[in-house]
């Protein structure tokens, strides 16, 4: 009989032994499922679990990579096989099996024994050495902001004193980070969990992490801030927390202003040449990196990774406009303009600029603002938006290594207070700014009466008029577009539609379209659309659609109580909504509802 859960711990914690049952059979929803439960199995009762053979499509063989008797296949006996001394063998008689059978695998197990004794510790196992996906992020952060290799591994043994990584581990990461090549796979690789053999307490299992840090960049370089309060960044499709955001003090403000007060003069003397030629490095280091901040925009904002290569796409046209500086800047001059007289304007940098930036678009907003305003001469303080500011660091790490010299760029974190200290700030000369319009009205008035120039982009409202001999295909093609890029959740998103004379022709093609895009986390494979910043705007979209039905709204595609599952159980909730065609996506439908001439 199969013992439970709590027995198996009885007997372990009394004997001291591991028992090293079988798993137990049963049916799972993907391969991957299957063979992530055998390998935690596995690694709880003390053998290692390890891919036979495998057809990914109906069949996979697990065996045990352990065991005392030598498999002799090819007929030689033992003491003439050449081997390495490291290798491992597969000679042990376990061996689990997952069989495709309809849309289900199902597990059964061919033989439960092993010839071995148990794993005397977490440290002999294989795949212990392997970084978790979060010390993956924190290494990658710390790694960009200078930090040198042992006391990255230091550090994370802070968080987990059972870390089994080596500094030659580190440095390969290092590696693969620095070309890009960390892919979503190794995020995702297995590995097990070092404290099930070692300690089999509920409190050991538990132990939280501490996300990391994101550091304030103060004078060229980066900061961690001694803010007593702290932000949590969240993954929008799965609420996990990937870091905290500071809300910068006072006084590390100031800090960062009097610094690009005390870099401007020298800055603006330098040839705007030299000021190009940074330009053109920090391009050519943005196309190196634009998976590395596709990926960093999908996990904190949410987008798909082709929308985030969009948004950093975006945002590189504009740096590539800064490379013609030197032409842009240009003056003019009228000579004989009156009599004895010449006219001309120049150009010349203000001082200390500041931006303030908007969740939707975190590379492509940041873009827009920095490298125009430090290319002309000034020098900048970058607020990014506290719900995801890595693309921002990742920039600016980048605007650090294509040369730009200490304190030009400046980086502070923080909400309305830090956003009013930007405001009130005498030697701040002018803001930019992307927000709603509330956020954006405050800013505008608060920031005028301290006699600072205001360039305020605030909310958007789009309207689309479909006229009765339009080409059916490309119009349909670009309300889908239009409606649902980046989840609704941007300037230029068409939030109402007209059909004139009347939209019956068009709404069953419309609503075939709306079914078949698949809604996912951002980072998944395949996804057409991601979810949208918060549960807290999913659920205003929510009551929106709700008010809309109340009034009168014909609903033609409800897709509000559908959830998308990813591979940990986790439930990612999606939704946007429109004036006059309402969708909520949520898995993969989206709710679609027609208001009557009447109520419009």
């Amino acid at each position: 009989f199969l013992l439970s859960l709590m027995e198996i711990q009885s007997h372990m914690e009394e004997t001291g032994q591991l028992l090293m049952l079988p798993p137990t059979p049963g049916n799972f929803e993907d391969r991957e499922e299957l063979i992530k439960y055998v390998r935690d199995f596995g690694a709880s009762q003390g053998y290692v679990v390890t891919i036979k053979k495998s057809r990914r499509d109906r069949r996979v063989i697990l065996g045990c990579d352990r065991g005392g008797v030598y498999r002799n296949r090819r007929k030689i006996e033992e003491c003439k096989r050449k081997r390495k001394a490291s290798s491992r063998l597969i000679n042990c008689p376990f061996e689990a099996t997952g069989k495709k059978d309809d849309d289900v695998w199902v597990l059964t197990v061919k033989n439960g024994e092993h010839n071995h004794e148990a794993l005397r510790d977490m440290s002999e196992h294989p795949y212990s050495r392997r970084f978790t996906e979060e010390e993956v992020r924190q290494i990658k952060v710390m790694t960009e902001a200078g930090v040198k290799p042992r006391q990255v591994l230091k550090a994370l043994k802070q968080t987990n004193p059972e870390l089994q990584s080596t500094p030659r581990h580190l440095y390969n990461l290092k590696a693969k980070i620095r070309q890009g090549n960390v892919s979503e796979k190794s995020f995702k690789s297995w590995r097990p969990n070092r404290s099930a053999i070692i300690n089999l307490s509920a409190e050991a299992s538990t132990r939280d992490s501490c996300p990391p840090k994101v550091p304030n960049l103060i004078g060229g370089k980066f900061v961690e801030s001694q803010a007593s309060e702290m932000i949590d960044v969240v993954n929008p499709a799965t609420q996990e927390v990937v870091s905290q955001v500071p809300l910068t003090t006072y006084e590390e403000f100031k800090a960062a202003v009097g610094t690009a007060k005390q870099a401007f003069p020298l800055w603006r003397n330098t040839p705007v040449t030299t000021r190009q030629r940074i330009m053109f490095k920090l391009q050519e280091l943005i196309r190196r990196d634009i998976d590395k901040l596709a990926m960093n925009i999908a996990i904190e904002q949410g987008k798909t990774l082709n929308g985030a290569k969009g948004d950093v796409l975006r945002g590189l046209e504009v740096v590539e406009h800064a490379c013609g500086m030197a032409t842009l800047q240009m003056g003019e001059f009228v000579p004989n303009a009156s009599s004895g007289i010449d006219t001309y304007c120049i150009r010349e940098p203000l001082g200390v600029c500041a931006g303030i930036c908007l969740f939707n678009f975190p590379a492509m907003i940041s873009l827009w603002m920095f490298p125009i305003a430090i290319t002309c001469g000034n020098t900048f303080i970058l607020k990014p938006s506290e719900t995801n500011p890595g693309a921002s660091i990742i920039l600016a790490t980048l605007a650090v290594e294509a040369g730009l010299p200490d304190g030009v760029l400046n980086i502070v974190h923080g909400t309305n207070d830090i956003v009013n200290h930007i405001c009130d700030d005498d030697d701040i000369k002018a803001i930019s700014l992307v927000g709603s319009n509330t956020a954006g009205m405050h800013i505008y008035a608060r920031a005028a009466a301290s006699g600072k120039r205001v360039q305020s982009n605030m909310g958007a409202k789009n309207h689309v008029v479909i006229m009765p001999d339009a080409s059916a295909d490309a119009t349909l093609d670009a309300l889908v577009a239009a409606s649902f890029g980046a989840a609704g959740q941007r300037c230029m998103t068409i939030s109402t539609a007209v059909f004139v004379g009347g939209s019956s022709p068009w709404e069953n093609e419309l609503v075939e379209r709306a079914k078949v895009l698949k809604v996912n986390a951002g980072t998944e494979a395949g996804a057409d659309l991601g979810p949208v910043i918060s549960k807290e705007a999913k659920n205003r979209i929510c009551r929106l659609v709700q008010s809309g039905i109340e009034s009168g709204a014909r609903l033609v595609l409800d897709g509000r109580h559908i959830m998308v599952h990813l591979s940990l159980l986790l439930h990612l909730y999606i939704c946007h909504t429109h004036v006059l065609l309402d969708y909520i996506l949520q898995g993969s439908c989206i709710n679609i509802m027609y208001f009557s001439p009447v109520s419009i």
